[in-house]
């Protein structure tokens, strides 16, 4: 089941781009800009079509998202169907199509979570308490320590911890990661019995915890252990009825405010010289490759949401003033035609290229980081 979810979740996360560049195109079409060719991935060509509206539809090798290609998109081209020659209230608002494309992806997928089963990642994260009721409250193991008891029995990443207790004595059940340390304390030393489960099967193992003076011994050097050697995490799910459309668009406001802080920490982080702790701020590709995988072990409501929370990061860096991006060709038009002259069709094609290398570059310098901290 988890092969399937993380399938899935590849599949939505190339739509989030796909669905991005069909805001282009409806509004370009709309507004009288003939567009040339709409692309799924980016080439090499695997197959294309001439339609009957006259664009080519493309099937692309690299499964990266898609594009579409307008006819005369410099600024200074000024042909009939140029994108270049529409107004500056077309040419804005066909920039801007692709962010409310994804802003409209994430309040639908959303609302659909908060209506399903809402994962909860934030200790205040927003919701409507009285149409709130917690559907699902799991412990997730988050970290295994190499040669400890935990270890030994095999528990992995993401197991669902249920009791733990002596031989054959009373098992205590755990109801929240608080409790992983009080009972694990509670029976220092002794053999005990760790029930857990992974997707729908269902583990008793034993096992014997470490002692209390092997623990506090650990805590006064570099190497702290715990006494079964593991870490854990709650796991929430939150319904709502009525309230799911309040619920998407709030949790849009709060993760929208926490994306400009986390670009403001990355941006003085940058400034201050630390690099190390700006890029701690971000991931790329294979961070989230690896946030995907390691979420379908956690069930379809918590891909949706990471795949959610991509959507509206989407839409908020393509509206901010980001050379090669929508936003940065956004503001170049608006600022050149305020002035009221168009950008000359070179000095467009250096500011857009030169950002683009820049953001291929970052994306190089982000995928190194994620290998290393992966």
């Amino acid at each position: 089941m988890n092969i399937y979810l993380l399938i899935l979740a590849l599949i939505l996360f190339v739509s989030l781009v796909v669905v991005h560049e069909l805001g282009h195109f409806l509004v370009a079409r709309r507004n009288g800009v003939k567009v040339l060719e709409f692309g799924i991935g980016f080439p090499p060509k695997i197959w294309s079509k001439i339609t009957k509206t006259g664009f080519i539809f493309s099937i692309n090798a690299l499964p990266l998202g898609g594009f579409v290609r307008l006819k005369g998109e410099h600024d200074g081209d000024n042909k009939e169907g140029d994108f270049g020659a529409a107004s500056t209230y077309a040419k804005s608002k066909i920039m801007v199509a692709g962010v409310l494309m994804n802003l409209l992806a994430a309040f639908v997928l959303l609302t659909i979570i908060a209506w399903v089963g809402m994962p909860k990642l934030l200790s205040n994260q927003f919701t409507v308490q009285s149409d709130t009721k917690v559907i699902a409250n799991k412990v997730l193991v988050t970290f295994i320590e190499p040669n400890s008891p935990a270890n030994s029995i095999g528990l992995k990443q993401s197991d669902q911890l249920l009791s733990i207790g002596k031989i054959n004595g009373p098992q205590k059940s755990l109801n929240g990661s608080q409790d992983l340390p009080n009972i694990t304390k509670l029976y220092a030393g002794d053999k005990v019995s760790i029930t857990y489960k992974r997707g729908s099967t269902t583990f008793v193992k034993t096992t014997t915890l470490r002692t209390k003076s092997v623990v506090v011994q650990s805590q006064k050097t570099n190497n702290p252990k715990g006494y079964v050697g593991i870490e854990a995490q709650p796991f929430v799910l939150q319904q709502s009825t009525w309230s799911a459309p309040i619920v998407a668009a709030g949790l849009i406001k709060q993760f929208t405010i926490l994306t400009f802080q986390g670009l403001w920490n990355l941006i003085s982080g940058l400034a201050a010289g630390q690099g190390s702790k700006a890029a701690a701020q971000v991931t790329g590709p294979v961070g989230i490759f690896t946030i995907l995988k390691n979420g379908s072990t956690l069930g379809y409501q918590f891909i949706l949401f990471i795949i959610a929370i991509i959507s509206l990061t989407l839409a908020i860096m393509n509206i901010l003033p980001i050379p090669a991006l929508d936003g940065g060709r956004l503001y170049l038009m608006l600022g050149s035609r305020l002035l009221g002259k168009k950008l000359n069709p070179r000095t467009e094609d250096v500011i857009n290229g030169i950002g683009f290398l820049a953001l291929m570059v970052l994306m190089v310098l982000i995928t190194i980081v994620d290998v290393k901290r992966l």
